[in-house]
């Protein structure tokens, strides 16, 4: 009977292939022909069929020679060879059939031929519609049906789960899956070089699959940033957790991430806008994603509320509160009645409050932390509980505290987890046992709280509403302005017009190329005026102290515009000078296969200094606008502090939900819009500084 994998996907014959052919199988101990031999024996139950021609027999297999002498075409052939034998075995498992591949060497060759060795591997592979993993990769593990295509020693895991880890680090396939026994992967992909098949399609697989409960994501880059897109929005349809850790945030890690796998890292702005429409949730470390995907892949539901822990000790409780605040974790102010219940169980001298210090004199102390676990998991305003203690010698937890812990769980739906405050072996068969009953055990303060706070962002971004974007301008006026930026940079002054068609406030303003222009131009503008040059080409105008603020009068003005003049030229523009306020920055950008991006910033000088910094992709509604002004570290001095009145914030936002509106429909055609600064105060907001430029490819 033909072997049916468990779902029907392209890239089943690559992960749940029904045979399997190992091409350069070696007996040879350590070698990665032995390795990838003997980790897949131990496993598969499928067809296995070593080809090497210097041998009969391999693990009690018959050997081949090559592949064309196999009974059959193998699902997927893994090539266990060095470089320079790598395009004639491709070419020779194509030809016998065969539909997946998997490479572990780097297809680099020295002195190579143009198109390089990986390029021609890649065509002949597309060409006949082959799925391949690799090249200068670690393989895969299919922890659920038995499939494991690692040429280097893995483990052999018990514990077998929902999580679908891929990385383009072969090396934290180490570290997650064959160092960490708590979580429960499904699949462990390391995806290498991506000549073929990518992120994005094994996203595609692993959700289509109704074991996946979580996706990890170790990334350097998109390779397939449309194809990327999708899977997101696939995950967040289907309320799929994905928990992210992004490489090369800055130009240095960039840099590593290119020349370790030729993947382009781009913008780290790019896919901060991307994890922001989609729910991903991004971690900074392998520990802190590992905590997360053990808490998001825990199979109770979110439910509203926020944080709650119990501790057996003062001192690490304050210590917790402390790092809950640095985290952004709220603690939840519990009832009088939770209140009452806990000061019934509780030893004299502690306290029912939350977090709670429940280790008094030791007495009848298991019932004590089962009870007082139960009474906060019941509260209304709780939302999730940690029970945190230290584990004992040799990394062992209590047996008592988890029974304590067990019977609280088993009268209670709420997400529960115990936390150690350290990181410990995780070899405690406690560990183990409590993680297959969909009961975590955490290890770290710090990552835990992390972990926290990435859980309650997931549980309210799925419970946020459909956001509809705002109607763009008008067809016929959108069209004006792509022709206009066909031809490059804009002025200032076309800038600033743009960003009022693109529904942002401008300051009235008036442009002159004389002293009698200018005046005329003042006595319809009135005092106070700004007056600035438009010199053609200079960007940056207050670096040539080209910028005069505050001008009274007209000797104040004749002055200004003596100094600029003589310095920079006679075109100015001279605008009515804006109430005072806190400063914005707002910017568009086309980012070449994500699309048009909004960036929210801190503005005037502060723009480059503070990195306070919010990219969305656009377009977006009132709500995303909203979400993203609140993130802001201005958005306090906003809201009004030490008795000043609060800026009109909600008018804020919708009239930038209409701006994304209106650079999502420019597209392409506008490379990049600079506002800055966008002044925001009670009497309202406007745009005093703008810079546009389209048509050309940024350098």
């Amino acid at each position: 009977m033909p072997y049916a994998p468990p779902i029907e996907h392209s890239l089943s014959p690559l992960l749940t292939p029904g045979s399997v052919a190992v091409v350069g199988a070696s007996a040879r101990e350590g070698s990665v022909g032995a390795l990838t031999l003997a980790q897949l024996a131990r496993v598969f139950d499928g067809a296995i069929y070593p080809v090497n021609p210097n041998y009969a027999e391999l693990q009690g297999l018959p050997c081949h020679p090559d592949l064309a002498s196999l009974p059959e075409a193998p699902d997927m052939a893994v090539l266990c060879l060095p470089n320079a034998a790598l395009e004639e075995a491709v070419a020779a498992a194509i030809d016998r059939g065969v539909r997946a591949l998997t490479i572990f060497a780097s297809g680099f060759l020295p002195g190579d031929a143009d198109p390089p060795l990986n390029e021609r591997i890649k065509q002949r592979c597309l060409e006949a519609k082959v799925a391949l993993c690799g090249s200068n990769g670690m393989g895969f593990y299919n922890y659920a049906e038995g499939v494991a295509v690692c040429g280097f020693r893995g483990s052999s895991r018990v514990l077998k789960g929902g999580i679908s880890l891929i990385t383009h680090s072969g090396s934290v396939v180490s570290a997650l899956a064959d160092c960490e026994e708590r979580i429960g992967f499904n699949l462990v992909i390391s995806a290498g070089n991506e000549l073929v098949t990518g992120l994005a399609d094994y996203m595609d697989y692993v959700l289509e699959r109704p074991d996946t409960t979580a996706i990890g994501l170790f990334m350097e880059s998109a390779r397939k940033p449309e194809d990327f897109a999708r899977a997101l929005e696939k995950a967040a349809r289907r309320g799929t957790p994905v928990v992210a850790l992004k490489v090369g945030r800055n130009a240095r890690s960039a840099e590593l991430a290119f020349s370790h796998s030729g993947a382009i890292a781009g913008s780290d702005g790019v896919y901060q806008a991307l994890f922001e429409r989609y729910g991903v949730i991004r971690c900074d470390s392998l520990d802190e994603m590992a905590t997360t995907l053990q808490l998001v892949s825990q199979p109770r539901p979110p439910v509203p509320g926020a944080f709650a822990s119990m501790h057996d000790s003062g001192g690490e409780r304050g210590l917790y509160v402390d790092l809950a605040e640095k985290a952004g974790v709220p603690y939840a102010e519990i009832s009088e009645e939770t209140q009452g219940r806990l000061a019934a169980l509780l030893d004299p001298g502690l306290l029912p409050t939350n977090p709670l210090d429940s280790w008094g004199t030791g007495r009848d102390f298991e019932r004590v932390f089962t009870e007082s676990l139960l009474a906060l998991a019941e509260d209304p305003a709780v939302g999730l509980v940690y029970f945190c203690f230290d584990r004992e010698g040799e990394g062992k937890l209590d047996p008592a505290y988890v029974s304590a812990f067990e019977a609280a769980a088993g009268r209670s739906d709420k997400p529960m987890a115990i936390v150690t405050p350290r990181h410990g072996s995780g070899h405690d068969p406690n560990d183990q046992r409590l993680a297959e009953m969909g009961l975590q055990v955490l290890d770290g303060d710090w990552w835990s709280l992390k972990a926290a706070r990435h859980f309650f962002a997931w549980r309210d971004f799925r419970a946020q509403e459909p956001d509809a974007a705002p109607t763009p301008p008008s067809e016929d006026a959108l069209a004006l302005w792509r022709a206009r930026l066909s031809k490059g940079a804009l002025s200032e002054d076309e800038s600033l017009s743009l960003a009022e068609a693109l529904g942002l406030p401008v300051a009235a303003r008036r442009l002159a190329s004389s002293w009698e222009g200018l005046e005329a131009a003042a006595g319809e503008l009135g005092f106070p005026l700004v007056l600035k040059t438009a010199a053609p080409g200079v960007a940056h105008k207050t670096e040539l102290n080209g910028v005069r603020l505050g001008l009274r009068d007209l000797p104040a003005l004749k002055a200004a515009y003596d100094d600029l003049a003589a310095r920079l030229g006679p075109h100015v523009l001279v605008a009515r000078q804006a109430p005072d306020g806190e400063e914005l920055a707002v910017g568009a950008l086309w980012e070449e296969g994500f699309g048009s991006l909004v960036l929210l910033s801190s503005g005037g000088v502060a723009v480059e200094s503070e990195g306070d910094a919010v990219f969305l992709l656009a377009p977006f509604g009132l709500a995303t606008a909203g979400r993203a002004l609140s993130r802001l570290r201005v958005h306090d001095r906003l809201c009004g502090l030490r008795g000043r009145a609060s800026a009109d914030l909600d008018s804020l936002a919708a009239a930038l939900a209409v701006f994304s509106s209106g650079v999502a429909a420019l597209g392409s055609g506008l490379r990049e819009l600079d506002i800055n600064p966008l002044r925001v105060g009670p009497e309202g907001f406007m745009a005093l500084d703008a810079l546009a430029r389209g048509g050309e490819e940024r350098a």
